[in-house]
């Protein structure tokens, strides 16, 4: 089962290609500017979440897919790397996988040569985790 954490990430990451989340069963799109901001998701990105996930928003889902985020929710879906960009994607825990990736619609993706989507990074518990193994090399 998807966790909401594992949804959030799910989204940024699509957000961070461009990818846009369309809402109110398909009359209105979310697409924040700044998803990171430090070591944490944006303000921008929080909202945007807050309205995907609210019941007055209804159907929402990532553009170019078919899983509502509420259904990638519940226990019928994990989310896995896709084996064409590594991206994450919806995958139901039985039955068929979908059809198609997020990616599918993206001409330069995927780019190697570009940085990666990424989640928000702790630069003090990094630094911190190198710290205790080189300590621990020592």
């Amino acid at each position: 089962m998807a966790s909401q954490k594992d949804v959030k990430k799910y989204l940024a990451y699509w957000f961070q290609l461009g990818k846009k989340v369309v809402i109110n069963n398909g009359t209105a799109t979310l697409q924040p500017q700044e998803i990171i901001k430090s070591d944490r998701y944006s303000d921008e990105f929080e909202e945007c979440w807050q309205k995907i996930i609210s019941p007055e928003s209804g159907d929402c889902y990532l553009e170019g897919t078919q899983e509502t985020i509420a259904e990638l929710l519940t226990p019928a879906w994990d989310l896995s790397p896709c084996a064409r960009c590594s991206m994450p994607v919806p995958v139901r825990n039985v039955g068929m996988p979908p059809l198609l990736c997020p990616c599918f619609d993206l001409t330069n993706w995927p780019n190697t040569e570009l940085p990666a989507p990424r989640s928000p990074v702790n630069n003090q518990e990094q630094l911190m985790a190198i710290r205790a193994r080189l300590l621990n090399n020592l």
